[in-house]
């Protein structure tokens, strides 16, 4: 790796003996809560775990990340399970390991996996959870009575970009039933499934970056799509009930998302039972807000950051939390 990029790459050993492709971003010095540690590494203020989203992978996320160090974030992100390098790099993926298959079970475990890496890590510092597109599905699912009840109880926030709870252009429901149906008789079987990359931002060079990403694929497996649909159908219908009260939670849409339906999370916002939530709609904005052109991504980021700093104070970790 360069030693000009901001992150830290690592091949990880993960559930079920998986390999996964991982970029840590630490912040400067300067910015460091505490004197550095043996390793010259600054201890952060707080720490994000980052989820991404269908078919796609970390390393579109590099300005995102960068910017969480450069205000005092530990940044831990992986290629999930059936994405990215962790399924693609032929060099490192584990055996066996194909794209897009992947099923909400694993996800909740590798979400835990990455949670617990961090609090071994960075002992006594809050950890925030975000995700996007699928991501925002999988980190609200998991903090909604999916995930490890310990883990959940340990975070300081969850933060939900564009989260897939309903699709703006949902299939027929015949289509629905009988993708659930095969699900269960052939659930490794790889379908074609896509995202249109003019529906990402408004910036052309996304939408060209993203038609030219070897990494970003076009299909996944019927249980991987089956699950991240139902379930964040059952968010919205239910879900949300199981949400902890004490868990702070933060989501955020563009109100001109043509892949995730931006009412869906209105609605979840208005049914969490949070005592601490907040709903930011960016009015026109497309499916990945922190890609979009005009200044829009540098508020949206900063945005984000600005909500965790706010809840610091208050986070499990800030004092002396004990490892799970």
């Amino acid at each position: 790796m360069a030693s000009s990029e901001p992150y830290t790459e690592e091949w990880l050993t993960g559930p079920a003996s998986t390999a996964f492709y991982t970029r840590t971003y630490l912040p400067p010095p300067s910015s460091s809560s505490s004197p550095t540690t043996p390793s010259d590494s600054p201890n952060p203020k707080a720490a994000l775990v980052f989820i991404h989203g269908f078919i796609e992978h970390v390393g579109r996320y590099t300005h995102v990340h960068a910017a969480w160090a450069a205000r005092g974030f530990a940044v831990f992100a992986f290629d999930g399970r059936g994405f990215g390098r962790t399924a693609l790099d032929a060099a490192h993926r584990t055996r066996g390991s194909r794209y897009g298959r992947t099923s909400a079970k694993e996800q909740m475990l590798d979400v835990a996996w990455a949670v617990r890496s961090v609090r071994e890590r960075w002992a006594g510092v809050p950890v925030f959870l975000m995700g996007h597109s699928m991501g925002g599905g999988i980190v609200l699912q998991f903090a909604a009575g999916g995930g490890d009840k310990e883990v959940v109880g340990a975070l300081a926030g969850v933060i939900a970009s564009s989260p897939l709870l309903r699709l703006t252009h949902p299939p027929l429901g015949l289509v629905r039933w009988a993708g659930g149906k095969l699900g269960i008789l052939l659930p490794d079987q790889y379908i074609p499934a896509t995202v249109k990359p003019e529906t990402l931002s408004h910036d052309p060079q996304i939408v060209e970056d993203n038609k030219n990403d070897k990494l970003c694929g076009k299909g996944a497996s019927l249980r991987c799509v089956d699950d991240m649909l139902s379930k964040g159908e059952m968010l919205v219908e239910s879900g949300y009930n199981s949400w902890p009260v004490d868990l702070p939670i933060l989501l955020f849409h563009g109100t001109a998302d043509e892949v995730n339906l931006f009412d869906a999370t209105k609605e979840f916002y208005e049914k969490v039972p949070a005592k601490d939530k907040t709903f930011n709609p960016y009015e026109g904005g497309f499916h990945e807000l922190h890609n979009e052109p005009d200044g829009v991504k540098e508020k949206v980021i900063g945005d984000c950051i600005a909500w965790a700093e706010a809840r610091l104070s208050a986070a499990p970790g800030s004092g002396s939390a004990a490892r799970l």
